[in-house]
Protein backbone atom coordinates (compact mmCIF):
# COMPACT_ATOMS: atom_id res chain seq x y z
CA UNK A 1 0.00 0.00 0.00
CA UNK A 2 2.69 2.39 0.96
CA UNK A 3 5.03 1.52 -2.12
CA UNK A 4 1.75 2.56 -4.46
CA UNK A 5 1.16 5.83 -2.78
CA UNK A 6 4.87 6.59 -3.13
CA UNK A 7 4.56 5.52 -6.81
CA UNK A 8 1.70 8.06 -7.29
CA UNK A 9 3.15 10.74 -5.92
CA UNK A 10 6.22 10.41 -7.92
CA UNK A 11 4.58 10.36 -10.84
CA UNK A 12 2.45 13.32 -10.04
CA UNK A 13 5.31 15.28 -9.58
CA UNK A 14 6.82 14.22 -12.71
CA UNK A 15 2.81 15.49 -14.62
CA UNK A 16 4.01 19.12 -12.84
CA UNK A 17 7.10 19.12 -13.62
CA UNK A 18 6.81 18.67 -17.36
CA UNK A 19 3.77 20.69 -17.40
CA UNK A 20 5.74 23.77 -16.30
CA UNK A 21 8.24 23.08 -18.76
CA UNK A 22 5.97 23.25 -21.70
CA UNK A 23 4.33 26.28 -19.85
CA UNK A 24 7.63 28.03 -19.50
CA UNK A 25 8.32 29.54 -22.69
CA UNK A 26 5.21 31.31 -22.88
CA UNK A 27 6.14 33.73 -20.11
CA UNK A 28 8.17 35.97 -21.95
CA UNK A 29 10.97 37.03 -20.07
CA UNK A 30 13.06 33.96 -21.39
CA UNK A 31 11.95 34.82 -24.93
CA UNK A 32 13.33 38.34 -24.42
CA UNK A 33 17.04 37.29 -23.72
CA UNK A 34 19.78 38.67 -25.74
CA UNK A 35 21.92 35.18 -25.09
CA UNK A 36 22.32 32.88 -28.34
CA UNK A 37 20.64 29.80 -26.10
CA UNK A 38 17.70 31.36 -26.02
CA UNK A 39 17.59 33.51 -29.37
CA UNK A 40 17.83 30.56 -31.29
CA UNK A 41 14.99 28.30 -29.82
CA UNK A 42 12.36 31.29 -30.14
CA UNK A 43 13.48 32.02 -33.74
CA UNK A 44 13.30 27.80 -34.43
CA UNK A 45 9.80 28.36 -32.62
CA UNK A 46 8.62 30.99 -35.32
CA UNK A 47 8.82 28.53 -38.22
CA UNK A 48 7.30 25.59 -36.05
CA UNK A 49 4.39 28.10 -35.56
CA UNK A 50 4.28 29.12 -39.18
CA UNK A 51 4.41 25.46 -40.01
CA UNK A 52 1.30 24.52 -37.63
CA UNK A 53 -0.52 27.79 -38.74
CA UNK A 54 -0.26 26.84 -42.76
CA UNK A 55 -1.76 23.49 -41.30
CA UNK A 56 1.71 21.44 -42.24
CA UNK A 57 3.79 21.25 -45.03
CA UNK A 58 4.87 18.48 -47.38
CA UNK A 59 8.12 16.31 -46.76
CA UNK A 60 10.67 17.61 -49.35
CA UNK A 61 9.40 21.32 -48.13
CA UNK A 62 11.00 23.76 -46.11
CA UNK A 63 8.42 26.02 -43.86
CA UNK A 64 9.02 30.06 -44.78
CA UNK A 65 8.53 32.79 -42.26
CA UNK A 66 8.30 35.56 -44.47
CA UNK A 67 7.80 36.31 -47.69
CA UNK A 68 10.12 35.89 -50.63
CA UNK A 69 9.91 39.62 -51.43
CA UNK A 70 12.16 39.98 -48.63
CA UNK A 71 14.40 37.14 -49.00
CA UNK A 72 15.26 37.78 -52.53
CA UNK A 73 15.62 41.46 -53.52
CA UNK A 74 15.50 41.99 -57.31
CA UNK A 75 18.30 42.30 -59.51
CA UNK A 76 18.87 44.26 -62.61
CA UNK A 77 21.06 41.77 -64.40
CA UNK A 78 22.40 37.98 -64.57
CA UNK A 79 25.36 38.54 -61.98
CA UNK A 80 23.19 37.78 -58.90
CA UNK A 81 24.41 40.61 -57.00
CA UNK A 82 22.42 43.42 -55.57
CA UNK A 83 21.13 46.64 -57.67
CA UNK A 84 19.42 49.75 -56.05
CA UNK A 85 18.97 53.32 -57.29
CA UNK A 86 21.70 53.95 -55.28
CA UNK A 87 23.96 51.81 -56.98
CA UNK A 88 22.99 53.46 -60.58
CA UNK A 89 23.53 57.04 -59.25
CA UNK A 90 26.57 55.92 -57.73
CA UNK A 91 27.70 54.15 -60.97
CA UNK A 92 26.95 57.60 -63.11
CA UNK A 93 28.92 59.30 -60.86
CA UNK A 94 32.25 57.20 -61.18
CA UNK A 95 31.86 57.62 -65.28
CA UNK A 96 31.83 61.22 -64.94
CA UNK A 97 34.77 60.85 -62.19
CA UNK A 98 36.61 58.82 -64.53
CA UNK A 99 36.12 61.10 -67.46
CA UNK A 100 37.62 64.22 -65.70
CA UNK A 101 40.33 62.02 -64.70
CA UNK A 102 41.55 61.28 -67.40
CA UNK A 103 40.99 64.49 -68.81
CA UNK A 104 43.78 66.26 -66.64
CA UNK A 105 46.04 63.04 -66.81
CA UNK A 106 49.46 64.82 -68.21
CA UNK A 107 50.34 61.31 -70.02
CA UNK A 108 49.54 57.45 -70.00
CA UNK A 109 53.43 56.64 -70.06
CA UNK A 110 55.56 57.00 -66.86
CA UNK A 111 58.24 59.92 -66.69
CA UNK A 112 62.20 58.83 -66.91
CA UNK A 113 64.25 59.96 -64.80
CA UNK A 114 67.62 60.97 -65.51
CA UNK A 115 71.09 59.80 -63.93
CA UNK A 116 70.69 56.12 -65.61
CA UNK A 117 68.22 54.91 -63.05
CA UNK A 118 65.93 52.10 -64.16
CA UNK A 119 62.75 51.65 -62.99
CA UNK A 120 60.41 48.47 -62.03
CA UNK A 121 57.11 48.60 -61.09
CA UNK A 122 55.63 45.89 -58.44
CA UNK A 123 51.81 47.70 -57.70
CA UNK A 124 52.27 50.43 -56.18
CA UNK A 125 55.60 49.56 -55.21
CA UNK A 126 58.24 51.11 -57.45
CA UNK A 127 61.86 50.06 -57.09
CA UNK A 128 65.24 52.71 -58.67
CA UNK A 129 68.74 51.43 -59.14
CA UNK A 130 71.91 52.15 -60.69
CA UNK A 131 75.70 50.92 -60.72
CA UNK A 132 77.84 53.70 -59.69
CA UNK A 133 81.68 52.00 -59.67
CA UNK A 134 81.52 49.10 -58.36
CA UNK A 135 78.79 50.17 -56.30
CA UNK A 136 74.66 49.59 -56.88
CA UNK A 137 72.55 52.20 -55.50
CA UNK A 138 68.56 50.94 -55.06
CA UNK A 139 65.89 53.37 -53.98
CA UNK A 140 62.15 52.00 -53.07
CA UNK A 141 58.85 53.90 -52.54
CA UNK A 142 55.36 53.08 -52.36
CA UNK A 143 52.80 55.66 -53.28
CA UNK A 144 50.02 54.49 -51.10
CA UNK A 145 49.40 57.37 -48.39
CA UNK A 146 51.91 59.20 -50.13
CA UNK A 147 49.39 62.61 -50.72
CA UNK A 148 49.92 64.82 -47.56
CA UNK A 149 46.19 66.02 -46.21
CA UNK A 150 45.03 69.81 -47.60
CA UNK A 151 44.41 71.95 -44.71
CA UNK A 152 42.78 74.85 -46.88
CA UNK A 153 42.09 78.28 -44.89
CA UNK A 154 38.17 78.51 -44.86
CA UNK A 155 37.52 81.23 -47.78
CA UNK A 156 35.46 84.45 -46.91
CA UNK A 157 32.15 83.99 -46.98
CA UNK A 158 30.37 85.20 -50.44
CA UNK A 159 33.67 83.78 -52.45
CA UNK A 160 34.24 81.11 -54.22
CA UNK A 161 37.26 79.14 -55.73
CA UNK A 162 37.44 78.39 -59.24
CA UNK A 163 39.01 74.98 -60.64
CA UNK A 164 42.52 77.14 -61.76
CA UNK A 165 42.49 77.69 -57.61
CA UNK A 166 42.53 73.88 -56.35
CA UNK A 167 45.76 73.16 -55.11
CA UNK A 168 47.69 70.34 -57.37
CA UNK A 169 47.94 66.86 -55.70
CA UNK A 170 51.70 65.91 -55.59
CA UNK A 171 52.74 62.77 -54.55
CA UNK A 172 55.60 62.99 -51.66
CA UNK A 173 56.40 59.47 -50.71
CA UNK A 174 58.60 58.31 -48.12
CA UNK A 175 61.70 56.22 -49.61
CA UNK A 176 64.69 54.18 -48.84
CA UNK A 177 67.95 54.30 -50.47
CA UNK A 178 70.08 51.46 -50.16
CA UNK A 179 74.09 51.55 -51.14
CA UNK A 180 75.97 48.12 -51.57
CA UNK A 181 79.62 47.60 -52.33
CA UNK A 182 80.87 44.38 -53.55
CA UNK A 183 83.52 43.81 -51.03
CA UNK A 184 80.87 44.50 -48.06
CA UNK A 185 78.51 42.31 -46.26
CA UNK A 186 76.02 45.09 -45.20
CA UNK A 187 74.20 47.78 -46.98
CA UNK A 188 74.14 51.18 -46.26
CA UNK A 189 70.29 51.98 -45.67
CA UNK A 190 69.07 55.50 -45.59
CA UNK A 191 65.67 55.79 -44.84
CA UNK A 192 63.82 59.44 -46.43
CA UNK A 193 61.72 61.60 -46.24
CA UNK A 194 59.67 65.19 -47.64
CA UNK A 195 59.16 67.05 -44.90
CA UNK A 196 56.47 69.84 -45.20
CA UNK A 197 58.70 72.86 -45.14
CA UNK A 198 61.84 72.40 -46.86
CA UNK A 199 64.82 71.90 -44.60
CA UNK A 200 68.18 74.13 -44.34
CA UNK A 201 71.01 73.44 -42.11
CA UNK A 202 72.83 76.44 -42.43
CA UNK A 203 71.75 80.43 -42.29
CA UNK A 204 74.22 81.25 -45.14
CA UNK A 205 73.00 78.33 -47.86
CA UNK A 206 71.47 79.49 -51.51
CA UNK A 207 69.49 76.30 -51.63
CA UNK A 208 67.78 74.12 -49.07
CA UNK A 209 67.13 70.58 -49.18
CA UNK A 210 64.03 68.97 -50.71
CA UNK A 211 64.09 65.90 -48.59
CA UNK A 212 65.32 65.04 -45.09
CA UNK A 213 67.13 61.78 -43.70
CA UNK A 214 65.08 59.89 -40.67
CA UNK A 215 67.60 57.44 -40.25
CA UNK A 216 70.36 55.50 -41.11
CA UNK A 217 71.08 51.60 -40.35
CA UNK A 218 73.75 48.65 -41.92
CA UNK A 219 71.50 45.89 -43.01
CA UNK A 220 72.32 42.22 -44.45
CA UNK A 221 72.69 42.87 -48.57
CA UNK A 222 70.26 41.21 -50.16
CA UNK A 223 67.57 40.16 -47.47
CA UNK A 224 63.99 41.01 -48.35
CA UNK A 225 63.32 41.56 -44.34
CA UNK A 226 65.89 43.78 -42.99
CA UNK A 227 66.82 43.28 -39.37
CA UNK A 228 65.29 45.70 -36.65
CA UNK A 229 67.63 44.29 -33.98
CA UNK A 230 70.42 46.37 -36.19
CA UNK A 231 71.05 49.42 -34.53
CA UNK A 232 69.48 52.20 -36.22
CA UNK A 233 70.76 56.06 -36.18
CA UNK A 234 67.85 58.54 -36.44
CA UNK A 235 68.60 61.71 -37.40
CA UNK A 236 66.87 64.57 -34.98
CA UNK A 237 69.70 64.64 -32.47
CA UNK A 238 72.50 64.03 -35.07
CA UNK A 239 75.42 66.65 -35.41
CA UNK A 240 74.84 69.07 -38.19
CA UNK A 241 78.21 68.13 -39.39
CA UNK A 242 77.75 64.28 -39.78
CA UNK A 243 74.22 64.99 -41.04
CA UNK A 244 75.59 67.13 -43.90
CA UNK A 245 78.36 64.63 -44.97
CA UNK A 246 75.21 62.14 -45.18
CA UNK A 247 73.56 64.23 -47.24
CA UNK A 248 76.76 64.90 -49.34
CA UNK A 249 76.88 60.92 -49.85
CA UNK A 250 73.81 60.70 -51.12
CA UNK A 251 74.20 63.62 -53.57
CA UNK A 252 77.90 61.88 -54.75
CA UNK A 253 75.63 58.43 -55.65
CA UNK A 254 72.78 60.81 -57.66
CA UNK A 255 70.68 60.97 -54.70
CA UNK A 256 69.98 65.29 -54.55
CA UNK A 257 67.31 67.80 -54.78
CA UNK A 258 66.93 66.89 -59.02
CA UNK A 259 66.44 63.29 -58.20
CA UNK A 260 63.69 64.15 -55.40
CA UNK A 261 62.06 66.18 -57.60
CA UNK A 262 61.79 63.97 -60.09
CA UNK A 263 61.12 61.36 -58.11
CA UNK A 264 57.55 63.51 -56.46
CA UNK A 265 56.86 63.83 -60.28
CA UNK A 266 57.20 60.12 -60.89
CA UNK A 267 55.29 59.15 -57.83
CA UNK A 268 52.28 61.62 -59.05
CA UNK A 269 52.55 59.78 -62.40
CA UNK A 270 51.89 56.45 -60.83
CA UNK A 271 49.49 57.55 -58.16
CA UNK A 272 47.40 59.21 -60.60
CA UNK A 273 47.93 56.27 -62.86
CA UNK A 274 46.45 53.68 -59.78
CA UNK A 275 43.80 55.89 -59.18
CA UNK A 276 42.09 55.81 -62.41
CA UNK A 277 42.40 52.17 -62.23
CA UNK A 278 41.17 51.85 -59.42
CA UNK A 279 37.91 54.26 -60.53
CA UNK A 280 37.31 51.85 -63.30
CA UNK A 281 37.41 48.81 -61.10
CA UNK A 282 35.17 50.11 -58.59
CA UNK A 283 33.08 51.27 -61.52
CA UNK A 284 33.06 47.79 -63.44
CA UNK A 285 32.24 46.24 -59.45
CA UNK A 286 29.27 48.76 -59.00
CA UNK A 287 27.65 47.81 -62.45
CA UNK A 288 28.91 44.29 -62.47
CA UNK A 289 30.97 44.84 -65.70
Amino acid sequence: MLTSLVRAVGAAARLSAASSARALPLAGPALCAPGAATTRPFTRSLWLMKNNNSGGVSSGSRPQLFGSRMLRPAVSCGCGGLHTDGDKAFGEFLSDELKEEKKIQKSKTLPKMSGGWELEMNGTEAKLSRSVTGEKVTVTFNINNSIPPSFEEEADQGQQKSADDEPEIVSSPNFVVEVSKQAAKHSLVFDCQFPEDEIGHGEGEQESDIFAIQSVSFQPEGDADWKETSYTLNTDSLDWALYDHLMDFLADRGVDNTFADELMELSTAVEHQEYIKFLEDLGGFVKCN
